[in-house]
């Protein structure tokens, strides 16, 4: 374009824009999640209580089995007597009830030591997370004691305090047999009933008699392994003997006794039911 003699170039008009705004600041990273709350401190060994003593298949049968052989090795059949037979055992003494409720009492410890043993062990793992704890399961709890230990001293680990325990089944079993004689003397009850009573009432007094004693054997099968088992116990001889002397220097005696009324609140209607049933199929067969 000549402008008064000038060649002068335009060009186009250009357009502005305003700049971009700024982006916008980056959120805040959330807050670290708070850290899990600490285990639980483990309760010292008089709470661990694992009372599970009701009447149960391996118990009834072997009472059943023993009460049987006593009343064969007892009472032989006479041969001159029409009303009885060898099949039929004939009724036992107070006595020999509670010598059949023993022997049932060492049969059931020998199965039960390392189920109880098992048992407690898992029980004591106070660890939130299953990685800290040392086992996984009841198998993998056999395998480990059996591994390291093996079978004596790993998983029937407490048999001899556990045979300790389960002999004051003579008290328990003797003291059914007196209930249910005396019952049937001096009520009317029918045979249920009687069983019941017998049943809840015996149970009262065998936990009155083997309380302190499964006390005891609870802290032995929660305690060390190894050749001594009592190295957290001060003094010498036995592991029960440690044991025993540790609760009495360190609680007195209300330590063999921690526990008992809720176990005591437990038993009567549990093993009186148990021994309804039981009499009752032992009649109807």
């Amino acid at each position: 374009m000549d402008v008064h003699g000038l060649d002068v170039c335009t060009s186009p008009p250009t357009l502005s824009f305003p700049p971009p705004p700024p982006p916008p600041p980056p959120p805040p990273p959330p807050p670290p999640p708070p850290p899990p709350p600490p285990p639980p401190p483990p309760p010292p060994p008089n709470s661990l209580t694992n009372h599970n003593d009701n009447p149960n298949n391996s118990m009834l049968g072997s009472l059943t089995l023993y009460r049987h052989l006593l009343s064969r090795a007892l009472y032989p059949a006479d041969p001159a007597d029409p009303n009885h037979s060898p099949s039929t055992p004939r009724p036992l003494s107070t006595p020999a009830h509670g010598l059949a409720g023993l022997l049932a009492g060492w049969t059931v410890s020998t199965i039960a030591t390392p189920i109880e043993h098992i048992k407690a062990r898992l029980q004591t793992q106070y660890a939130t997370r299953k990685s800290l704890r040392a086992y996984t399961g009841p198998v993998d709890c056999a395998l480990q004691l059996h591994r390291t230990h093996g079978l004596a001293r790993g998983l029937w680990h407490g048999f001899g305090a556990t045979l300790i325990f389960r002999s004051f089944f003579f008290v328990w079993w003797a003291a059914y047999d007196a209930l249910a004689k005396g019952l049937r003397a001096r009520t009317r009850l029918g045979e249920p009933a009687v069983n019941f009573w017998a049943g809840g009432l015996s149970a009262q007094a065998f936990w009155l008699a083997a309380y302190p004693a499964d006390n005891v054997k609870q802290r032995i099968l929660v305690g060390p392994l190894g050749g001594g088992g009592g190295e957290r116990y001060g003094g010498r001889g036995s592991r029960w003997v440690r044991v025993c002397g540790h609760v009495w220097r360190t609680e007195g005696a209300r330590g063999f006794w921690r526990g008992f009324v809720p176990c005591a609140l437990r038993a009567f209607p549990a093993n009186a039911v148990a021994l309804v049933a039981f009499e009752g199929v032992l009649r109807g067969l």
